[in-house]
């Protein structure tokens, strides 16, 4: 194949750089577009992948994030969403381990900074794409489209559907599986380097098997990237071997002429086409067996297209989404951390409008496609041919063909498909310039246009994902329908201590989606808490019964039903939620204290223990133990608890103050004292503690210090229960000690 400038690339309106300055600039947009999120807190998936996910803490074992999910769960696990990326948990741990725990700007920046490169490194995949490979003498690459590579990769760095991958920290996998996506399709590219050898059949195999392990490492980011495989073999059919597909299907379709077998041995593409089917099978069968299982259950919630009554409905669905994410790329304004959940309602009829969408969709491909086939200039053929493919092909493990997918439109799926949009709307505009070469300084002006509201649409984005509190509310105007979006303006409501405002998100998520056990749940929490315990009841029960599995709305109802006094009906739930779920510490915890309520001792402590042996830092646990022992009399065994839960809490204060109370009564007063002056060193204005710290000087006859205690638990709770009284009993005795006093 001969190097094939792009005739069109002079008439783009961009100014010629050099190869560096290209990048630099590219990069330098992408720092400009997404910068403002480096500071973000952990917003919405981040919670369950970073925060909850222990696959990121240096004491679990490394070997873990090699059988675990992407979210911490263990592949073999009917519960896994079988996301298996752990080269991008890897990233993760190493995060945690630099930052030196939690903190969300360790995270985000290398989001930032990952983006910039994957947009720099744009410019040397659009230049192959476009303009073919060449090489100077010296022999280096050479780009034959400067102008057009860099239009194409500015708009790929702009383009604000990528926010979410750049701004969420979860969107690493996406970026990652980019990184090495590009890897692989540039040193597939080295495999020629040859020169003109190239037409004689030459190629590298080293190259093209580094390139084979890039793919791999791409597919441990995310499954997205063994799509890589499919650019690879396209770029090698039309650039290397310059194939006209048109004329090949119609040999093979018409018969019209044979083909030429032994023109394709020697060219050698058989062998690499043979190659990358090779890999791309061992890759896949890879998967399958790591998957354990087989692929992850979802849900009609995740995907309701995919369990609609018929095939034609599934169908005409499918491509409504199809509709959706085209328009997504071409107008990146609606934007939503989530579309399900009524987002996008069904298409249940012929006869609803929102076909036209899905038409004019596919009169679009097809008039594509037909240039991309049938059109006599060799140049757009392979242009809009390789356009195309780089926009279907990633996005192919996403459409809901092969498998089903647990989402309805992810922005995050977009990240490697939008390059092919780039690359199509850069020859649009390229093309125009060729064909009104008097209108070149006004399309010019529309591009500068175009750049300038990405940028302020991904900046403003950008800030919106920041924090939850921006980014649940954004959604609110895009996807007003959305119970999820709802689900998570309440919980967020909730966590910032405005249940009230809460209540009200909860209630409508319930309305929109009636089966929405999650927003039943946390629903039913508030009303537990305002003490609303009969309708709290009537939704936690509502909830299990419509996912009887669901073991925290089972301990909920627990608790709910004890505080009605429901005591055999509030058991029957505990041990339904432990059914469910077997390692379940504070379902234990919480049906000790229904038995402690019902005097049934021995039954209380079992249950605390076994919230303490699934939860060794359990503290509500072995505090209640200690309570319990000590008001029942057993002071020695509440002792040896008490130091026990010591040994693996060593600060926790309520357990000081529960077990100083117990030396006290064993009249180990000094070792007592000890412990109250521990706790009140780590919570100084506990009340109680200086109240019982005064009651163990007082029996000790440390009048003054018991005097001083009894004082400052008044000053910080004047109506504590049995201080007054006991502080005037102090001051009687006191009294009487100085009248009889020398």
């Amino acid at each position: 194949m001969s190097p094939c400038a792009a005739s069109w690339d002079r008439h783009v309106p961009l100014p010629g750089l050099p190869p560096r300055g290209a990048r630099a600039a590219v990069a330098l947009l992408a720092l400009l577009c997404f910068g403002n999120s480096y500071d973000g807190d952990f917003v919405f998936d981040d919670s369950e992948a970073i925060i909850n996910n222990k696959d990121l803490r240096p004491t679990t074992p490394l070997a873990n994030i090699w059988t675990n999910d992407f979210w911490g769960s263990n592949l073999s696990s009917n519960s896994s969403h079988k996301s298996y990326r752990p080269l991008t948990v890897l990233t993760f741990r190493l995060n945690y381990l630099l930052a030196g725990g939690l903190y969300p700007v360790g995270f985000h920046v290398p989001n930032v900074v990952l983006h910039a490169v994957i947009s720099a490194l744009m410019v040397d995949v659009f230049a192959a794409l476009i303009g073919g490979l060449a090489y100077v003498e010296g022999g280096g690459a050479q780009n034959q489209a400067p102008r057009a590579s860099l239009l194409a990769a500015l708009l790929f760095a702009a383009h604000p559907v990528h926010t979410e991958s750049v701004a969420g920290v979860v969107g690493r996998a996406d970026l990652l599986c980019a990184l090495f996506f590009q890897l692989s399709f540039l040193t597939y590219c080295k495999a020629f380097h040859g020169g003109d050898d190239r037409c004689e059949g030459k190629f590298s195999l080293q190259w093209m098997v580094l390139s084979l392990l890039l793919c791999a490492a791409a597919m441990l980011c995310k499954e997205q990237g063994i799509t890589v495989l499919g650019i690879n073999a396209a770029f090698d059919v039309l650039l290397i071997c310059n194939v006209n597909v048109f004329e090949l299907s119609q040999r093979l379709l018409l018969r019209r002429k044979s083909i030429d077998v032994n023109e394709l041995v020697r060219s050698g593409l058989l062998s690499r086409l043979a190659v990358l089917v090779v890999g791309g099978a061992s890759m896949f069968y890879a998967r399958w067996r790591i998957m354990g299982t087989g692929p992850p259950a979802f849900t009609e919630v995740d995907n309701p297209a995919s369990f609609a009554d018929s095939m034609f409905l599934r169908i005409v669905n499918y491509n409504y989404y199809y509709s959706l994410n085209a328009w997504l790329l071409l107008c990146p304004w609606w934007l939503c951390f989530d579309w399900s959940m009524g987002c996008v309602p069904l298409i249940n009829s012929a006869t609803d409008w929102r076909i036209v969408w899905l038409l004019l969709l596919w009169c679009v491909l097809i008039g594509l496609i037909s240039q991309a086939l049938c059109s006599p200039d060799s140049q757009r053929r392979r242009t809009l041919t390789l356009g195309l493919v780089l926009l279907v092909v990633p996005f192919l493990p996403a459409c809901n063909l092969f498998f089903r997918v647990g989402f309805v439109v992810a922005e995050r799926v977009l990240y490697l498909s939008s390059a092919g949009y780039c690359l199509l709307l850069a020859y649009a505009l390229g093309h125009c310039c060729c064909r009104w070469p008097r209108h070149r300084r006004l399309l010019g002006v529309c591009v500068l246009a175009l750049l300038g509201v990405y940028v302020v649409r991904c900046a403003h984005r950008s800030h919106q994902w920041r924090s939850e509190r921006s980014l649940f509310t954004s959604a609110l105007l895009v996807c007003p329908l959305n119970a999820k979006v709802h689900y998570n303006v309440g919980k967020n409501l909730a966590d910032r201590g405005n249940t009230s405002a809460a209540i009200s998100y909860y209630r409508e998520a319930v309305r929109l989606h009636p089966t929405y056990v999650h927003a039943m749940n946390n629903l039913g929490n508030i009303l537990k808490e305002q003490d609303e315990l009969v309708e709290a009841e009537l939704l936690l029960s509502k909830a299990v019964a419509i996912q009887p599995d669901f073991a925290a709305a089972w301990m909920n109802l627990g608790i709910v039903q004890n505080s009605l006094q429901k005591f055999r009906e509030a058991e029957r739930s505990y041990w339904n939620a432990i059914h469910f779920r077997k390692k379940y510490p504070d379902c234990y915890y919480n049906l000790g204290r229904l038995y402690a309520d019902q005097n049934r001792h021995l039954e209380a402590l079992n249950a605390w223990k076994n919230a303490t042996v699934l939860k060794p830092d359990h503290s509500l646990a072995w505090n209640n133990m200690v309570i319990l022992l000590d008001n029942t009399g057993n002071l020695g065994q509440a002792e040896l608890i008490g130091r026990e839960a010591l040994k693996l809490l060593p600060n926790d204060h309520t357990i000081m103050f529960s077990l100083a109370n117990v030396l006290g009564k064993l009249q180990k007063y000094k070792e007592s004292e000890g412990f109250f002056l521990l706790a009140l060193k780590i919570n100084p204005n506990a009340a109680s503690c200086h109240g019982n710290l005064a009651v163990l000087y007082h029996r000790w006859g440390k009048m003054e210090l018991a005097k001083r205690h009894y004082e400052l638990a008044l000053k910080l709770d004047p109506e504590a229960p049995g201080t007054r009284d006991n502080y005037k009993m102090l001051l009687r005795k006191m009294e009487q000690l100085r009248r009889t006093g020398p």
